[in-house]
């Protein structure tokens, strides 16, 4: 009987990520290949095909879970769809008032972000529902016909449909899709309420408006995928990871695209909370460091956090999503002198394509990776397990350029630029870490992606984390989060009643009926073979003092879902462990009630893959540049470290899909997981 795989793939920015594991749970093989940003399934098409070199035939594959940053790149560079928007009369300019919130209350000259839809592609409609839903003035059909015509002769190619109040009542947004479908299939159409049924006409607005901006590009994005991974063997479900940590079809996800904004950190921090529960870790503070960025995220228990408060771009997504926040640069980020002669590591990067200098594909500017190979902590040799050799005289040419600059060598100017990339990370993280009330200090740094082991002890030494655990398989965490996420999805209810105008039987009424819907469509995502060891829901609420003009979540456990009053407790504990003061006798309003399903999968618990073949001596020696000069680094193969054999640093450690740099002043081990555990000396 054929050998049945679970594959994960996560395409990022600079490379795709790919993990096999097999039916017993065990990592059977890994691989990163340069991602193709004009044709993303190119590179899942590449790993394909180097499987099948390593004996890892497509047809044995039972499981695919991938997630890409088409959807999120798509939004943020503004190149999707021409896009029409039909709202209740009197509501045209929803998109061009947003919230009137300042994104910074200092700047005087701060720029309104453009709208995705302009004025003039905002179609109103004569219908109205009242805040309960009811009809107050029906829809006409005729009316929404000739709107859509209108669009159309202006080149819109997908519409978004948002009506008042639809969050109670979806029908005559939905009378409006079918018509849409029928009458125009080849537009791309979405209802808010189908996406998101929450109060707040802005926020339900921009999540179908931006599910319809990037709708057509996924849709046709899956579809390639779909085809060309059938017509190369692959006969598994293709299916797509999501902003809130889980999973869904590709089919669903084609139509409800929006969910996957944010799946590729997401995926990341998955990955990240399963390693610390196989490693025992209680709390962890991620670090993912790639080709483009570092994101941070807090898991406590081996449990993400998650939030609703989300900003993709210029625009905030309201629907909930891995609490995830970038705090600075990646490998790729360029540095660059600004006008006064500062030195500045990022935003830009050099992605994949051209890449670093040293990538030897032309690029010119020199980036954080340069600066690694420059001062001898990545064998460019070595890297990707010598299959990508780098060219370091490429990266010298390109440090001595703009060193020159401010009068330093080559070595100086990228001992600078790990220090800018590092202060970078600290001016943000810190306070990061005091508003989600977390004292780092704590807390153990899991760092992964590319580039996060290797800059994971600067930063820890920086910020004064004493304890650093890297996971066996850091480059390709993210592909892991995809072999090992649930299937999840979220489902909201917009209440609006204070506590006394409401009853224990409308809660429990309201969590029931949110369950139901959680188990339908568990049950149909499920049946795309979907194998699930068991299922369960989580309950909260979003509340607050009545005449406040913000709430927060409660978590509600399953037996209370129909007891005010506990859950009123609950709310009064919570924020006065947020704010250190709270009212136990003032009314509370519970404005939604919100309920995740949970199918949970089989989990891969043997994280180290078979060990790749190599010439390089298991321990060595090689000078690194470091702290102002030059030192003797211990050079050690990862694979052949033996537990609990420590290595003080300065200290270099060798792996396929990354480089672990353990400074002076740390030491570290392997433990039984096969994890790095360093720790300050």
């Amino acid at each position: 009987m054929a050998a049945r795989y679970r594959l994960g793939v996560d395409i990022g920015g600079t490379f795709t990520d790919v993990m096999v594991a097999d039916e017993a749970g065990a990592v059977v093989a890994t691989l990163k290949t340069p991602s193709v940003p004009g044709a993303p399934e190119e590179a899942i098409f590449t790993a394909l095909r180097e499987l099948r070199r390593a004996d890892i035939a497509t047809e044995d594959v039972a499981l695919f879970v991938h997630g890409t940053t088409l959807g999120v790149n798509t939004l943020i560079e503004r190149n999707g769809a021409t896009t029409g928007l039909l709202v209740t009369r009197g509501l045209r300019d929803v998109l061009e008032i947003r919230r009137l919130r300042l994104e910074n209350t200092t700047d005087f000259y701060g720029d309104k972000p453009l709208p995705l839809v302009p004025r003039d592609l905002v179609e109103e409609i004569d219908e109205r529902l009242l805040s309960d839903g009811s009809v107050y003035r029906p829809l006409d059909p005729d009316q929404v016909r000739a709107a859509v015509r209108r669009l159309i002769a202006e080149g819109v190619t997908a519409l978004a449909v948002c009506f008042m109040h639809a969050y109670k009542n979806p029908a005559h947004e939905r009378q409006v899709r079918d018509l849409i479908r029928a009458e125009y299939p080849t537009l791309f159409v979405c209802a808010s309420a189908d996406l998101w049924p929450q109060q707040r006409e802005y926020e339900r607005c921009l999540v179908a408006v931006m599910n319809a901006y990037i709708g057509r590009r996924m849709a046709g994005y899956f579809r390639n995928l779909e085809a060309g991974a059938v017509t190369r063997g692959l006969r598994a479900q293709v299916l797509s990871t999501k902003s809130n940590g889980g999973v869904m079809s590709a089919a669903r996800a084609a139509d409800e695209p929006v969910q996957t904004l944010l799946s590729g950190p997401a995926s990341g921090v998955i990955g990240a909370a399963h390693v610390a529960r196989l490693a025992g870790a209680p709390g962890i503070v991620t670090v993912d460091m790639g080709g483009t960025s570092a994101d941070v995220s807090v898991v406590v228990d081996g449990r993400a956090a998650y939030s609703t408060e989300n900003q993709v771009g210029d625009f905030p997504v309201i629907m909930p999503a891995v609490d995830v926040s970038s705090i600075g640069a990646g490998g790729g980020s360029i540095a660059w002198l600004d006008a006064a002669g500062i030195l500045k590591v990022g935003p830009r990067s050099a992605g994949a394509d051209p890449g670093p200098a040293c990538y030897g594909r032309g690029g010119t500017h020199p980036t954080v990776t340069d600066a690694y190979v420059h001062l001898g902590i990545i064998a460019p040799d070595r890297f990707l397990g010598g299959q990508m050799p780098l060219d370091p005289a490429l990266a010298a040419a390109a440090l001595a350029d703009l060193g020159k600059g401010i009068n330093l060598g080559s070595r100086e100017i990228a001992q600078a630029i790990l220090d800018v990339a590092t202060s970078n990370m600290y001016a943000q993280f810190t306070p990061l870490m005091a508003r989600k009330g977390v004292d780092p200090r704590d807390f153990t740094l899991l760092a992964y992606g590319g580039a996060g082991p290797t800059h994971a002890f600067l930063l820890a030494k920086e910020v004064g984390i004493g304890k650093v655990l890297i996971p066996p398989l850091p480059g390709t965490l993210c592909a892991l989060g995809c072999i090992v996420a649930d299937l999840r999805n979220d489902f909201v209810h917009t209440l609006y009643r204070s506590d006394h105008q409401t009853s224990d039987a409308a809660l429990e009424e309201a969590f029931a009926t949110l369950e139901g819907q959680g188990r339908q469509w568990l049950a149909e995502e499920s049946a795309h073979e979907i194998p699930l060891e068991s299922s369960f829901v989580l309950y909260s609420a979003d509340m607050r003092y009545e005449g406040q003009a913000f709430e927060i979540e409660v978590a509600v456990p399953g037996e209370a879902r129909g007891d005010r009053a506990a859950i009123a407790r609950r709310f009064h504990e919570a924020y006065h462990a947020i704010f250190g003061v709270s009212d136990p006798r003032a009314p509370v309003t519970f404005v939604n009630l919100r309920a995740s399903v949970v199918g949970v999968t089989a989990k891969v618990t043997r994280l180290q893959p078979p060990a790749r073949r190599s010439a390089v001596p298991a321990a060595q020696t090689r000078s690194v540049f470091i702290d102002g000069q030059l030192r003797d680094a211990t050079v050690v193969q990862r694979a052949s470290l033996a537990p609990d054999g420590w290595v003080v640093g300065p200290a270099v450690l060798e792996q396929y899909d990354t480089t672990t740099f353990v400074p002076p002043g740390y030491r570290v081990r392997a433990d039984a997981f096969g994890n790095l555990v360093g720790e300050a000396v």
